[in-house]
């Protein structure tokens, strides 16, 4: 730690240092806009507050935003369903996205670009669906107003997210997220804490033990999270035209992490199962919000088998996506690469199939298991549901902050690399 931190106060990381300052800056100006409440949606928060509970996940994600109204309320959560969406239709659904899918780079760009364009119409429609039916204004021209001003906030986020990826350090919409979960863990440590000992639920002590427990499963998250996010298996790999000497050698490896999804599978399945919360409330049925609550909702018991089986089923889904074994089985192909005792070809691709789909059976039981521990721990002791999700805020921070710091060493080497050359 110390090296790493000389390292980055050094002359060669200069420009680093600069990124880092500037990925900070606009971090800030994020966390300050989200305290800024809509001037309009101000007369009807006296009625809203304590009534969101349904939409906890994505409260979690905009730090806090959504009790308040912020000029950011929605965060970025608008263009992570977009994602899910345009990811969905890449899988031979619309033949049109099967092709810009195989177009490489410039295929990539105008998934992008149309995935922004989805992300602010379902932030449009997010925000007016907010501002009529769970806010309760009423006044035509005022939901407009509120509902334009939630997405141009999503609108200049994205930009802002873009800024950080271009001129700053790490991914900026997963740092936007993270910041947004950073803002909203001291509520959710604080409602802990009042919840096992300020209430008097609990007796003196007993209430200082589950604290502690509650405590202990976070940092187990902690430890769990970076164990899985780091673990990987190595496949040996060798080159036709290359002499491998048996002393001495260095071998070359194919790395397949085994949790290459990270912590997607998570905020997917997080906002799937809020989705029919969010639609039971604003239809207003009061037997379907029943329903949902004691159903659906992770936080009954078979939500919380559906949510663990969603988190299970989009760590394949999102882990296939990105690692195809077939593009993969004629990549090493064509850099005159094989497995030792596997046949190029078919035989590659489904021993990395193989391969894949056991690393991600574990990967996403580990995860699901870490993502459901608060959960469950809820369950158990009868924590709120704005406690319970905290787990999966850990997930993310921890999982952001791990991908960043290696974008952050890898920074390092580069430029030591760069100026040891001009040198």
């Amino acid at each position: 730690m110390a090296s790493g931190l000389k390292k980055l106060f050094s002359k060669d990381a200069k420009d680093l240092r600069k990124r880092i300052v500037f990925t900070l800056l606009i971090l800030g100006l994020y966390c300050l806009g989200t305290g800024v409440t809509i001037v309009w949606a101000a007369p009807w928060l006296s009625t809203l507050y304590g009534q969101l509970d349904f939409l906890g996940v994505f409260n979690l994600m905009s730090g806090g935003g959504f009790d308040r109204f912020s000029i950011f309320g929605l965060g970025v959560t608008p263009y992570i369903n977009a994602s899910i969406i345009t990811q969905l239709l890449t899988m031979d659904i619309i033949p049109y996205f099967k092709e810009l899918k195989d177009q490489g780079y410039v295929g990539r760009q105008k998934i992008n670009r149309i995935t922004r364009y989805l992300g602010i119409a379902l932030a449009f429609v997010q925000a007016y669906v907010l501002t009529f039916f769970v806010l309760g204004v009423k006044d035509a021209g005022m939901v407009l107003k509120i509902t334009l001003v939630m997405t141009a906030g999503t609108s200049f986020l994205l930009w802002l997210g873009d800024q950080i990826t271009d001129k700053g350090i790490g991914n900026g919409q997963s740092l936007l997220i993270m910041s947004s979960i950073v803002l909203s863990l001291p509520a959710v440590f604080s409602g802990a804490f009042n919840t096992f000992i300020g209430a008097g639920t609990y007796s003196g002590m007993m209430g200082i033990v589950f604290f502690a427990i509650y405590i202990i499963m976070y940092l187990l998250v902690v430890v769990g999270v970076v164990w899985i996010t780091l673990a990987e298996r190595k496949i040996p790999i060798q080159y036709a035209n290359k002499t491998v000497s048996a002393y001495g050698a260095k071998e070359s490896y194919l790395p397949l992490k085994i949790n290459y999804a990270g912590v997607m599978p998570v905020i997917f399945a997080s906002m799937l199962l809020t989705i029919p919360s969010i639609v039971v409330n604003v239809i207003g049925n009061q037997d379907a919000i029943d329903f949902v609550n004691n159903y659906i909702m992770y936080t009954s018991w078979s939500g919380f088998a559906l949510y663990i089986a969603l988190i299970v089923f989009f760590s394949y889904f999102y882990t296939f996506m990105a690692m195809n074994p077939e593009e993969m089985a004629k990549d090493l192909n064509k850099s005159g690469a094989y497995i030792p005792g596997v046949r190029p070809g078919a035989e590659t691709t489904k021993y990395i199939s193989r391969v894949v789909s056991r690393l991600t059976l574990v990967g996403s039981l580990f995860i699901a298991i870490l993502a459901g521990l608060p959960i469950l721990i809820s369950n158990l002791t009868g924590l709120s549901q704005s406690i319970a999700i905290g787990g999966t805020g850990i997930l993310i921070v921890v999982g952001v902050a791990i991908e960043t710091y290696k974008q952050i060493q890898s920074g390092l080497v580069s430029r030591k690399y760069s100026h040891r050359s001009l040198r």
